[in-house]
């Protein structure tokens, strides 16, 4: 699909869907993010566009000199990990419950937190100057040191989960969606208030979009927190993994495992676009340069894909993170019953009370039509479906 433009005050609005289907409120936010006068020559907007706190969920936006944290999001560095494993769908049971069960024994879910920690070297080498760098973030929280050991290798809730997949050829793979958990967003929220005090903020159209300026010590200090954080939900995702592929190593003694895909879709990269080196934050959206491997869900009945990356320069070489919400949480929860939920993952072993109803697959767009809307950005190199999702 080709992008359509839409002029703005300073930059215009390149997106990959039709402008009419999205919300007042989000078209709303791009045009306070392309009124922005570090905003550099467009803004691209993904076909799972929708309203989100500070910035629109589904933005892609490069900027010279400067940074907003609210377009990155308060998940710093949430994204997805998926691995093809060797099993096959006739080697899973029938009954997939006694399944579900050992993968929400193994990582914790919700505000669940390990006992002990679970991260070792199987995970990575550098565990020591990883933890040593927490001294050195803001003070701010300092007090959450131990919150943070006993978080990594856990998925938290919301749209976070933990997924077992058979793609059309019926191998099995693994999928799974978190980031930087508790302290990445008290680190996100810190630096947004800090960034909204800042003088020259004071006029702008929307204060959660303020923004650090370039050689300042805001920024210099957002940075440092900033990557530290990203660090931490990569590492997050990859202390998780270990965790589910021990699971199924214990129930299937013969599983291999090929490498793994990863991709944030919150976060801030350095990188070069259109000839100039600017700061590009991907508020749900994924890096789609040419070759990329990336990963798209749907929701928690319908699907996702594994894709690689066409490295469109419109899109800022960006697609979309997901299938995105159509309806906000309390609306599905007032609309939806868990027998609704029920019907909507039936063949799906997951929960279906009222506690996940806000993620029934009705109150996400139609994730087919969102990769149909960027066949220009990536293509599909596998359809996975779901047979077990652990929710939060």
């Amino acid at each position: 699909m080709a992008a359509t433009t839409i002029p703005g005050k300073h930059v215009d609005i390149r997106m990959w869907t039709r402008p009419e289907t999205v919300e007042e409120q989000a078209m709303r936010q791009l045009q306070n993010i392309a009124a922005l006068p570090w905003t550099f020559k467009h803004v691209a907007v993904m076909p799972d566009v929708h309203y989100g706190k500070g910035a629109t969920v589904g933005s892609v936006i490069a900027m010279r000199d400067a940074v907003s944290p609210a377009a990155v999001g308060v998940d710093i560095g949430c994204g997805m990990t998926a691995v093809h494993t060797s099993l096959r769908a006739e080697d899973l049971p029938d009954d997939l419950r006694r399944l579900r069960s050992a993968l929400e024994r193994a990582v914790p879910v919700g505000f669940g937190q390990h006992r002990a920690t679970a991260f070792d070297e199987r995970d990575a080498s550098d565990w020591d100057p990883f933890w040593r760098a927490f001294d050195d973030l803001t003070p701010d929280v300092k007090a959450n040191s131990a919150k943070a050991l006993h978080q990594m290798g856990t998925l938290g809730g919301g749209n976070h989960f933990i997924e077992i997949c058979l793609d059309t050829v019926g191998d099995v793979w693994v999928m799974l969606h978190s980031g930087s958990r508790g302290i990445g967003n008290l680190l996100a929220q810190h630096h947004i208030e800090v960034a909204r005090g800042l003088a020259h903020n004071e006029s702008l159209p929307d204060p959660d979009l303020a923004v650090f300026l370039a050689n300042t010590p805001e920024m210099k200090a957002y940075r440092h927190d900033l990557f530290w954080a990203q660090d931490y939900a990569r590492r997050n995702r990859s202390v998780m993994l270990r965790l589910i592929c021990d699971v199924l190593r214990t129930q299937f003694p013969q599983v291999g495992f090929d490498e793994p895909i990863s991709a944030h879709h919150n976060y801030v990269a350095e990188e070069t676009h259109f000839g100039e080196e600017v700061l590009v934050t991907r508020k749900g959206a994924i890096r789609a340069g040419r070759g990329d491997m990336g990963i798209i869900p749907g929701s928690m009945g319908t699907g996702s894909y594994i894709v690689r990356g066409l490295g469109n320069p419109d899109s800022f070489e960006s697609a979309s993170h997901g299938a995105g919400r159509k309806m906000s949480r309390n609306k599905a929860r007032k609309q939806f019953t868990a027998e609704d939920l029920a019907a909507q993952t039936a063949g799906v072993e997951c929960r279906k009370d009222t506690g996940v109803v806000d993620e029934i697959p009705a109150a996400y767009k139609d994730i087919d039509e969102v990769l149909r809307n960027q066949d220009d950005l990536v293509e599909i190199v596998a359809k996975l479906k779901q047979v077990v999702c652990v929710k939060g």
